[in-house]
């Protein structure tokens, strides 16, 4: 049974079930999750991408249907009796329904499992109590939860296998008809309308105050699966400038980029894999906000800065996130190469603390074992 409640845990969930199915194809896969994990053959009985949120406040709204799927996830558990269940990320729920499992007596491995390592270690106790197997994919993850008392195997980061770029900084160029003599700043506003909404209007003032300054310079824009380009547009109209929109082409768009300036997320990861320097911009609902900076006391927003456990890279928050302050970063690096370089080193040690590669197959291994299901079928 697996349980993944966002695009991106459906995906991780999918890439290693894909894994699993190919050493044993008889397994039946059935549970919560989406579009992924319905290519694969699983049988989708809840699909709750569609009230995914950020922030913590902004998922109270949803909260009755929430514990609508939970209930139908502990039925399906006493009922259907899987020899595992996987759990992918979506932290809040899958905790319940790991203690479900527990008392079911059923197996559970915990893939992306609660941020404890950020705030709130009691959360990595309550999973180690519950029995559920951690597939760590951060270094201080492994920490946190060994520490607990939980049983713990360190796969690494998937992203680590996926992100690549087999391209020269020329050919990719070439490839999305931009001048090979300019040096190009791109924005990663975010993927969901409201974080694009908050975001993009200051990195689009940032783009115009520097432009202003280093005329030569292209940006460009990326843009995220599902968002319209007509959307992006009616943003770039408003400050009157050429912006190119590039869709499925994100990491070509890191390697060929100066630096990116990005929405906090698994993008700035991504940019970390690929040693690209980066501006981190978070914006969210200030009761969100002040929740993360004094209850869980939370030092870093940005994913490389908190696998680093420094800031490697800039951070602007909230009321810190405005263009004079993006322009001024951006200018200052534009003017002073030696502080990207020192950047990038900083990056290489986030990316080696990611694993060595091979997490998927060494999830997919995991499950199997747990499971029984190497050898049956």
């Amino acid at each position: 049974m697996v349980s993944a409640g966002e695009i991106s845990g459906d995906m991780h969930a999918a890439a290693v079930l894909k894994k699993v199915k190919e050493v044993n194809d008889s397994i039946q896969i059935f549970g919560m999750g989406s579009t992924a994990l319905k290519e694969i053959g699983a049988e989708i009985l809840i699909d709750p991408t569609k009230i995914s949120t950020i922030g913590y406040i902004e998922a109270l709204k949803n909260l009755k249907t929430h514990f609508k799927h939970l209930r139908q996830m502990k039925k399906l558990l006493r009922e259907r009796k899987p020899d595992l269940v996987f759990l992918v990320d979506y932290s809040a729920f899958n905790m319940k329904l790991a203690k479900a499992c527990s008392q079911e007596g059923i197996k559970a491995v915990n893939y992306f499992p609660p941020s404890a390592w950020v705030y709130n270690k009691r959360r990595a106790s309550k999973m180690a109590s519950y029995g559920t197997h951690i597939a760590a994919v951060f270094p201080m993850e492994r920490d946190v939860y060994r520490q607990a008392g939980a049983e713990v195997t360190f796969v690494g980061h998937p992203l680590v296998d996926i992100v690549e770029v087999e391209k020269s900084e020329a050919e990719i160029k070439k490839d999305l008809k931009i001048d090979h003599q300019k040096p190009i700043i791109t924005l990663f506003p975010g993927s969901r309308r409201g974080e694009i909404e908050s975001l993009l209007p200051e990195m689009l003032k940032a783009v115009r105050k520097i432009k202003a300054k280093k005329p030569e310079l292209e940006f460009l824009l990326s843009a995220a699966d599902g968002i319209e380009l007509e959307y992006l547009n009616s943003f770039i109209n408003k400050f009157d400038l050429e912006l190119k929109i590039i869709q499925k082409n994100n990491y070509q768009l890191m390697q060929i980029s100066e630096f990116i300036i990005s929405a906090s997320g698994t993008t700035t990861l991504e940019a970390s894999i690929l040693n690209t320097p980066q501006i981190i911009c978070y914006q969210a609902a200030l009761t969100t906000y002040l929740l993360a900076k004094y209850l869980f006391k939370v030092q870093f927003v940005g994913l490389p800065n908190i696998i680093a456990g420094a800031e490697v890279v800039p951070e602007l928050l909230q009321n810190d996130f405005e263009a004079e302050k993006i322009a001024e970063l951006s200018l200052n690096w534009l003017n002073n190469k030696e502080e990207l370089k020192k950047i990038k080193k900083e990056l290489q040690t986030v990316r080696h603390k990611l694993g060595g590669g091979g997490a998927v197959k060494k999830t997919a291994d995991l499950l199997l074992r747990e499971g029984g299901l190497k050898n049956r079928g």
